[in-house]
């Protein structure tokens, strides 16, 4: 059975009462022992009255009292103030019984500033007054006398036994209580940890703990509550990836699900009916032919888009000339645009601009995204391109004014599969492979590929490659 940490402070408290009760005996026992200590010490317990005590008053020495700060009067029957050495105690030399009486009982006073030792000399028949002034007084006895009369003895007993019970309830009360308040400090700050965890477990993992503590739990509250955000953002990118994965394997199947039905729809129709004409027979052949290439093309471009996602995936990077290299391949494009009623813009600086790049790799980026652009945009459509240079780095912005992509999809377009036609139409040929490979080859540069929201009607692609 596990032991709560309440019961365990009360255990704890119980200790430190008892060390209490164990610390005031002690106490007493220090301030007895001090009281002898300053008896040894302190110039009034050096120089007692009974120690310079004469008969006859005249032959008194008081050197040693004076010297030492201190003074001696003499008082006789009368209250005559007849000797008097240092500081005078009296402000006259003539008292009466009623004044050296009010004297006698302030001398015993705990709060007079002085330390006075009153002798009678009965043969003299005179009073000796040794003062000091007093420094730090510390005066404690324990006195007990058994001749004392028998009922005042046992009631000062029970007294004595009442006042210690009561002082050890009041301590044992006052221990429960700090307990309690103490443990709630820990247990309170705990069951809400406790209950958090439990949220966590129990699959809500939006559950977060607010203690308003400043201390070591707040702390406990901040990792906890870092932990859980953790927790849930991993939790929504693996339900997000689990839903990427479904879809990507919807869209591979309805993407080789057509060709190869075509393929073998075709090809049955072939082995049904032999005796069909050349001409439809090459027909058939042609249409299997080019699914076939289909199905080829989108299986190739799965295993690339795989190999990219590999560790061991690299490219071959050489210092080249963008510009030069950029030239080469807008020239490959015209013939393209051409024959697709498609107008071109190109910018591109003469002066040399240098970065370490795969020229094969490279040129796959740009044959995509204008092979996108041919597929999915009208005749007459415009595609720019031109390079400038930014923050040490290389800037490709290739730009069309056609029919664009609409903005539901602007932040997936770069997910495999995701197409801006949704019927997934194999007239225009795409896999919807192209842009998720195109980005990842300028990733792999230490680049990136990303559509801009610029305002201007089309589609707006930037390439950045940093320079050498």
């Amino acid at each position: 059975m596990k032991k709560k940490i309440a019961h365990q402070f009360f255990t704890n408290y119980l200790v430190v009462f008892a060390l209490v009760i164990i610390s005031t005996f002690l106490a007493f026992a220090l301030l007895s022992f001090a009281s002898k200590l300053a008896s040894n010490v302190f110039a009034k317990n050096k120089y007692p009255a009974s120690s310079i005590m004469k008969d006859d008053y005249k032959q008194i020495d008081t050197s040693q009292v004076v010297q030492n700060g201190g003074s001696v009067q003499v008082v006789d029957r009368e209250y005559r103030v007849v000797v008097s050495e240092g500081k005078d105690v009296f402000s006259k030399k003539q008292l009466n019984a009623s004044e050296f009486t009010e004297f006698l009982v302030w001398s015993k006073h705990k709060s007079t500033p002085f330390n006075h030792d009153i002798i009678y000399n009965p043969k003299g028949e005179f009073w000796l007054i040794v003062t000091f002034p007093a420094s730090i007084r510390i005066d404690f006895s324990f006195i007990m006398n058994t001749d004392a009369a028998e009922g005042d003895f046992g009631k000062a007993v029970l007294i004595l036994i009442g006042v210690v019970i009561v002082y050890l309830l009041v301590m044992a009360v006052l221990s429960i209580i700090y307990a309690k308040i103490t443990a709630l400090q820990i247990t309170v700050p705990l069951r809400k940890l406790c209950d958090g965890t439990r949220l966590l477990r129990e699959g809500d993992y939006s559950a977060r703990v607010d203690l308003r503590l400043d201390n070591e739990f707040a702390e406990l509250q901040d990792t906890f509550n870092d932990m859980a955000s953790r927790i849930e953002h991993e939790i929504t990118l693996r339900k997000k990836a689990e839903e990427d994965r479904r879809r990507l394997i919807l869209d591979i199947s309805h993407d080789l699900k057509n060709p190869m039905a075509s393929i073998q729809g075709y090809a049955e129709l072939l082995c049904q009916k032999p005796d069909i004409g050349e001409q439809a027979c090459r027909e058939y052949l042609k249409i299997i032919h080019q699914n076939s290439l289909r199905a080829n093309r989108l299986l190739t471009e799965l295993f690339e888009l795989s190999r990219m996602d590999s560790p061991e995936f690299s490219i071959k990077k050489e210092k080249t000339d963008l510009s030069e290299t950029l030239r080469q391949l807008c020239g490959e494009l015209v013939p393209q645009l051409e024959q697709a009623g498609f107008k071109y813009e190109f910018d591109i600086p003469e002066k040399s601009v240098f970065v370490m790049l795969d020229k094969d790799r490279f040129s796959r980026i740009i044959h995509n995204l204008a092979g996108n652009a041919l597929k999915y945009n009208p005749e007459g459509t415009i595609v720019s391109v031109a390079l400038s240079v930014m923050d040490r780095q290389a800037v490709i912005d290739f730009d069309d004014d056609g029919i664009g992509i609409p903005a539901h999809l602007a932040q997936d377009i770069f997910k495999p599969f995701v197409r801006a036609d949704y019927s997934r139409n194999s007239e225009t040929g795409g896999s919807g492979l192209g842009l998720s490979i195109a980005r990842k080859i300028a990733q792999a540069h230490s680049g990136d590929l990303i559509l801009r929201e610029t305002g201007k009607k089309g589609c707006n692609f930037r390439i950045t490659i940093p320079l050498i």
